[in-house]
C-alpha cells in the first residue's frame, strides 16, 4: 500500500467521512481553506489510480468510493511507522511517546486495562 502525501490523506478523510459521493460534496468535508474544485478532482483521480478510490459513472457524474477503510488506512500507517522509526517494536514507540510526555500516566493505565480485557 503506497502511502499518501498530506493532501491525499485530507482528501481521504472526506471520502471516508462522506461515502461514496461527488467531488463537490467532498468538497463540504475537505477543513478550510478548502482546495480549488479543480485541485481536490485531481487529487481524487490519484487517488483513483493509486487504488485507494474506485468511481461509477451515474448520468454524467462520477461517484467515487473508498476502495480502502480508514482502519485498514491506519493499521499499514502505524506499521509502517513502527518498522521505520521503531525496528518494529511497538513497546519502543509506546516509550517514545511516554518519555516525550505526549501519554498521561492515565492513559497509560487505560492501555494496560484495554491489553488485559483484549
Amino acid at each position: 500500500m503506497e502511502k499518501l502525501t498530506k493532501q491525499e490523506e485530507e482528501v481521504m478523510q472526506a471520502i471516508w467521512s462522506a461515502g461514496e459521493n461527488t467531488t463537490k460534496a467532498f468538497l463540504e468535508y475537505m477543513p478550510d481553506p478548502k482546495p480549488p474544485y479543480t485541485t481536490l478532482a485531481s487529487t481524487i483521480k490519484n487517488l483513483e489510480k493509486k487504488g485507494y478510490v474506485g468511481s461509477r459513472l451515474m448520468g454524467n457524474t462520477y461517484l467515487y468510493t473508498p476502495q480502502v477503510s480508514e482502519e485498514i488506512y491506519k493499521q499499514k500507517l502505524m506499521q509502517g511507522f513502527a518498522k521505520s522509526y521503531f525496528n518494529n517494536s511497538y513497546k519502543d514507540m509506546v516509550s517514545f511517546f511516554i518519555k516525550q510526555k505526549k501519554l498521561k500516566p492515565k492513559e497509560l493505565q487505560e492501555l494496560i486495562e484495554m491489553i488485559e480485557k483484549k
